[in-house]
């Protein structure tokens, strides 16, 4: 079943102003089949053949029912928009025409409209309802994928941002491009996502298996999107994502810089880097002893995360999962708004960190740096998850990519360690250079009890070696580990 939507309905649903492309804009009359468009508008093509590119019998006459039916002469519509006052590219299915399928018509306008975001660098949002490739066009439709898939490309590698607005239905080739492509993926409540619609899904599929995988709701389970968006909060959070994600520098023509640090982004404009947090909780002074950091660290009391991502920004969305079908409730990652300036957040709740907290982060660090949005790190893991299940969902490959994505951004990272740093899982995120640490935190090698352990000591030494290890705020200074200790928001000094 749809949602109910149609094309226009739901571009309502976001837009204060929608201009349609003139070329998909002639009022539709109904004829005995869609008139070819004039043949210097472009080359012919298989689709204007009797009955499509393939002959399918009758198939010029279910084209000019679903015109008749929908209003449209097409399953897609483009034009320019303004949402929340900014100028956007929109794409909208239209599901009553032909069930929202793509064929060759479908893939001139969806690769029209990508060419005209790229060229006047607009952000792109899909509304999509679609049951996939068009069947009556055979081979010709499914190869519309490669034009979709290549124009989103495209409009990647500009550094322009893509954001897919999932209606329902949404399966096949759309969701395989349009939409499992975007950036950022909203989707509308229980819709029905899926690559297999539910008449082509596999027949031994027992009768009590559980549907919830094929739904809007199953999907951000997985890790596959990034929320569900009652519709009418639709338009203020799409609104909030254009700002946030059209806000950076774009990638084109970025160089790399030193690793993790910042280097030319954008135009060749140099990033200004995200100013660490002020510390929160009051804890002022020097730990006296390396356990005393590692007590403060690990207090129950101490503020996590949300707290500083709640303190630090006016506005802020979320990026969930790592796409790969998992998320980390441990790990907190998205854009926000920081001075009225757009930055990304990865942060670590205080949690040993999933494989797919590791790859929720590297994702995150890799788009803001295309878009060239400085990044913002918060560290606090006692370490990385090293549990079985851990390693045969690929734990180090997941750490790899979170430190590749650091070492390898062009953009400013900045990170504050702001409890527990627990070993190369907290190392993972931290910026080469450009790390701060607060008066309630420790960074350390490995754990003082682990360390302990394979030295070979008794339990009641974890606290001396600690000490050995020198993980206090201020020996981390000291080694040039870490910039500095930032104050409290109190501290009279400001930002570092």
């Amino acid at each position: 079943m749809s949602d109910g939507l149609t094309a226009r309905e739901a571009i309502a649903l976001v837009a204060e102003y929608f201009d349609e492309t003139a070329e998909t804009a002639e009022t539709p009359t109904a004829p005995a089949a869609p008139a070819a468009p004039a043949a210097e508008a472009r080359p012919p093509r298989a689709t204007d053949r009797v009955d499509g590119p393939i002959g399918w019998d009758g198939y010029d006459a279910l084209r000019a029912r679903a015109w008749s039916r929908s209003g449209e002469e097409e399953s897609v519509l483009w034009g320019t928009a303004r949402i929340g006052g900014r100028r956007a590219v929109v794409v909208s299915f239209e599901f009553r025409f032909m069930g929202g399928s793509l064929g060759e018509r479908t893939g001139d306008r969806l690769e029209a409209a990508y060419a005209y975001a790229r060229t006047g660098r607009l952000p792109l949002v899909s509304l999509i309802a679609t049951g996939g490739s068009r069947m009556q066009e055979g081979m010709v439709a499914l190869t519309q994928l490669h034009r979709v898939a290549r124009a989103s490309a495209l409009l990647r590698a500009a550094g322009i941002p893509q954001l897919a607005v999932v209606r329902d239905p949404t399966t096949g080739g759309g969701w395989a491009t349009l939409g499992a492509g975007a950036d950022v993926i909203l989707a509308l409540p229980g819709a029905q996502i899926a690559f297999a619609g539910s008449r082509v899904r596999t027949p031994s599929e027992p009768p009590d298996a559980n549907l919830s995988a094929y739904t809007a709701e199953g999907q951000l389970d997985a890790g596959q999107i990034d929320a569900v968006v009652e519709p009418e909060k639709l338009a203020d959070t799409v609104s909030l994502w254009l700002a946030l994600l059209a806000g950076g520098t774009g990638a084109t023509g970025a160089t790399a810089g030193t690793a993790g640090t910042g280097g030319t982004a954008g135009t060749g404009s140099t990033a200004d880097p995200a100013p660490p947090p002020h510390a929160l909780g009051g804890t002022t002074g020097a730990a006296p002893t390396g356990w005393d950091a590692v007590q403060r660290a690990r207090s129950a009391t101490r503020p996590r995360a949300a707290a500083y991502l709640d303190a630090y920004f006016d506005e802020r969305l979320p990026v969930h999962g790592d796409r790969c079908g998992g998320a980390d409730p441990g790990m907190l990652c998205g854009f926000g708004l920081h001075d009225r300036r757009p930055v990304a957040y990865a942060a670590q709740a205080g949690t040993a960190t999933r494989p797919a907290g590791y790859r929720t982060a590297a994702r995150l660090i890799r788009l803001a740096d295309r878009l060239g949005i400085p990044v913002l790190t918060l560290v606090d893991t006692p370490g990385a998850a090293n549990d079985a299940e851990a390693e045969r969902d690929g734990a180090g490959a997941a750490i790899a990519a979170a430190f590749a994505a650091v070492a390898e951004a062009r953009v400013p990272v900045t990170t504050l360690v702001i409890g527990e740093g627990g070993s190369g899982g907290a190392l993972a995120l931290a910026a080469p250079g450009n790390t701060w640490v607060t008066p309630d935190s420790y960074f350390s090698v490995i754990a003082p009890e682990l360390a302990a352990a394979i030295l070979k000591r008794a339990p009641s030494e974890a606290a001396a070696t600690a000490d050995q290890l020198r993980v206090r705020p201020q020996d981390l200074v000291e080694l040039g580990v870490v910039r500095g200790v930032v104050p409290p928001a109190d501290g009279g000094t400001g930002r570092p």
